[in-house]
């Protein structure tokens, strides 16, 4: 499946990010569940940490793509897991959005500094780390060439809009998190890896949009 774009598309995506977003409706329909409840909340003591993650697009082949990371194998919660590049708040951050190009330049390697900032999507809260995730959107017109950080990233996956735009690759698997919870976690397919939890609820309210302008 081919997702022909130009700036044309770029601006009308600019303009509906500036309105209501889709939020937790959108999110949700991608949440893993806990007995048939998608709403279970883990319970903390400290205060959600803010942080930034972007979908970087990119034209190349006729396609519209963006790139995702796979996290090195650690004694954490995302071990392991594809995700969008993105990171904690510091304190030289100027906002989010400037945590969200600071993070994917220092994970991926990928010169962000005249990207064009789309717009952002709706804050997620990510349970299983306790952080308020805002995504940002932003498109850079040139194929970028990764150089990644060995110690926050162990691979870069491309994925196309297109992918997510089909439905063949929304699946669903049975887990075990935290070695006592069995979830079921709805899934995008991309390139042959699961894509699921905080990241898939993120590109499910992207995907909802794109829907509106395609």
């Amino acid at each position: 499946m081919s997702f022909n774009v130009d700036h044309k598309f770029i601006d009308k995506l600019s303009q509906r990010l500036k309105d209501p977003l889709p939020g937790e409706e959108a999110q949700y329909v991608m949440a893993a569940s806990h007995r048939g409840k998608k709403d279970f909340k883990l319970k903390f003591e400290e205060v959600p940490r803010e942080s930034s993650v972007l979908i970087l697009l990119f034209r190349k082949e006729d396609n519209l793509f963006f790139p995702l990371i796979q996290r090195p194998q650690y004694n954490g919660v995302h071990s392991g897991q594809i995700g969008l590049p993105g990171g904690k708040v510091e304190e030289d951050d100027k906002d989010r959005v400037a945590t969200a190009l600071r993070e994917t330049q220092e994970e991926i390697g990928v010169d962000v500094s005249h990207a064009e900032v789309i717009g952002v999507l709706s804050e997620l809260h990510v349970q299983a780390s306790n952080f308020n995730v805002l995504p940002v959107v932003a498109f850079i017109d040139f194929i970028p060439r990764y150089v990644p950080d060995p110690e926050e990233v162990s691979d870069v996956i491309e994925g196309r809009v297109s992918d997510l735009l089909d439905v063949h690759n929304r699946k669903e698997k049975e887990l075990l998190v935290r070695n006592k919870y069995k979830i079921q976690a709805p899934y995008f397919d991309i390139n042959h890896e699961m894509v699921w939890g905080a990241t898939a609820m993120i590109l499910n309210e992207f995907t909802t949009i794109i829907k509106e302008i395609k």
